[in-house]
């Protein structure tokens, strides 16, 4: 079974972000960047996949030079190979992210292609069923479960309310959500390992589409907060201030 499972690197949600001096980009410096959450739970998938039916999982990345460090680490968890497609910046525009995997993807004769729901750092959560339809295959998205038997899968997601279990032929494209599985830690074998893995750099040359960031400005910083009493007595002050200051009831 050949599996292709696409990444992204994203910054780390705990890193500090600043915006840069153009006001529509952040300053990657001295941000920590890392395998998007998602995309991990993606890439167990195919592992845990590979190691019930065996075959190959080949990680596929579109990203500037510094992505190599992020396939690094999917190949650190067990992937066999990756794929670097090249680009001087990812674009905002998820329909040309999304022609420049499928693209590439076509020509690998997957069985089965795994994403990650989303990515942290746009909250898109269109580049993978994007895909699926440029490649004419199905899909399935925000997956908790998967079942593969010969020629044909079964996935359950979470609907409101509910489960929905899906069946469907492959070859096919999926989204990971969260709980799908618990991603594996990277062992030091791993590590070493996966400096030795082939990792193919492709150049592409993107278009920007026809999105664009116009603008990027920080939440505004909560106020401080006040005690406004205690115990009981405090109740009548507390209920005057959610309804005349928040205005919350």
């Amino acid at each position: 079974m050949k599996i292709g499972v696409c990444i992204k690197r994203v910054p780390d949600t705990e890193t500090r972000i600043k915006i840069g001096a153009d006001g529509k980009s952040i300053d990657e410096s001295g941000v920590k960047f890392v395998l998007n959450p998602f995309d991990e739970y993606a890439v167990e998938e195919a592992l845990k996949l590979k190691e019930q039916a065996g075959g190959e999982v080949v990680v596929v990345c579109l990203g500037t030079e510094a992505s190599q460090e992020t396939i690094r680490t999917a190949l650190a968890m067990g992937a066999d190979s990756g794929v670097l497609l090249k680009a001087s910046a990812v674009p905002l525009d998820p329909l040309v992210v999304a022609r420049a995997l499928a693209a590439e993807l076509e020509q690998g004769a997957f069985d089965m292609i795994l994403f990650g729901k989303l990515a942290i750092d746009d909250y898109g959560q269109a580049v993978g069923t994007m895909v699926a339809e440029l490649l004419g295959l199905p899909s399935v998205s925000a997956i908790t479960r998967l079942e593969v038997t010969d020629n044909t899968a079964t996935a359950q997601r979470e609907v409101e309310g509910a489960l929905e279990v899906v069946e469907f032929s492959l070859p096919a494209v999926v989204t990971a959500e969260k709980g799908l599985n618990e991603p594996r830690y990277p062992a030091l074998r791993g590590i070493m390992l996966a400096k030795k893995k082939p990792l193919e750099i492709k150049e592409v040359d993107l278009d920007q589409g026809g999105m664009e960031v116009v603008e990027l400005t920080l939440p505004p910083e909560r106020k401080a907060g006040r005690i406004v009493g205690e115990g009981p007595d405090a109740v009548p002050a507390l209920v005057d201030a959610l309804r005349n200051e928040a205005k919350v009831v």
